[in-house]
């Protein structure tokens, strides 16, 4: 163990926290109204995207804790317990904002999501120790925006964390992890995603006047990605780029199925 790394990196992670949380409080929160700690059910809204969303920050977050514990020197079951938590905890603790918060409230199916991917990440490094399935995010602008900017965002980086219609969500699977005596390429990876579009709200409270439900539709997509942290290089600039930049999906040629059929997309993304 690396005393001097675990301490820099509890000191980073609890200033950071703290400081996200406080500034959450104080630029999101406070300009909204507070009420009594309360609970909503919102399972049923943006056709469940919003909840994948959940799953990918905590996966991600958690991710990084346990890489970050593990360059501290500790040993694999800490980093489980107490890195790939990481994400569990921050994001619950960003639901109690929402609980005292009248514009929301605490989501018990936001904390199973917080839940189902930091246990995504666990049952990962348990069952391969490592991860060959991988959760990857892309998005691309929506007509939809412009016509409920409040709810979906007025810019494009409002956009990318609102408007739920322009997102998609991977499970970005490595093939030569899973097939390790093959000669296929070790950056090569097969991607299932999904995706919803037609929303202008989180539930179907406006489709008399605005937007009919019958364009509220899941989408299911089949691509190909590329695992970029397995491209060799020597560089540890571009190393690092990689480990960044794969939380996003490559564009490549995509067949997508919803109930309105089947689209194929040249370059999806």
């Amino acid at each position: 163990m690396h005393r001097g790394r675990l301490k820099t990196v509890v000191i980073s992670e609890a200033s950071f926290t703290a400081v996200s949380l406080i500034g959450l409080n104080q630029l999101w929160y406070a300009d909204y109204k507070r009420s009594k700690f309360h609970t909503i059910n919102d399972l049923d809204e943006w056709l469940q995207m919003d909840k994948l969303g959940h799953v990918f920050a905590s996966y991600h977050i958690g991710q990084l804790g346990a890489n970050l514990l593990d360059w501290s020197g500790v040993e694999k079951k800490d980093q489980l317990l107490y890195g790939a938590t990481l994400g569990f905890g921050f994001l619950t603790a960003v639901e109690m904002f929402d609980g005292y918060s009248k514009e929301w409230g605490f989501s018990w199916s936001d904390v199973l999501a917080n839940a189902v991917g930091t246990g995504f990440y666990v049952a990962q490094e348990q069952l391969w120790d490592e991860q060959r399935i991988v959760l990857k995010f892309s998005f691309h602008q929506t007509k939809y925006a412009s016509q409920s900017p409040d709810k979906l965002g007025e810019n494009f980086l409002e956009q990318v964390l609102k408007d739920y219609n322009g997102q998609t969500y991977w499970f970005s699977a490595n093939m030569h992890s899973f097939f390790k005596t093959s000669k296929l390429p070790k950056w090569l990876n097969i991607a299932v995603g999904y995706g919803a579009d037609g929303m202008l709200s989180g539930v179907d409270s406006e489709g008399t006047t605005v937007l009919s439900s019958k364009n509220r539709v899941r989408q299911y997509y089949f691509s190909l990605d590329v695992d970029l942290k397995k491209i060799k290089t020597k560089s540890h600039l571009l190393k690092s780029v990689f480990e960044v930049f794969n939380v996003i999906k490559v564009p490549f040629p995509t067949v997508e199925i919803s109930k309105n059929g089947c689209a194929f997309h040249l370059f999806y993304y």
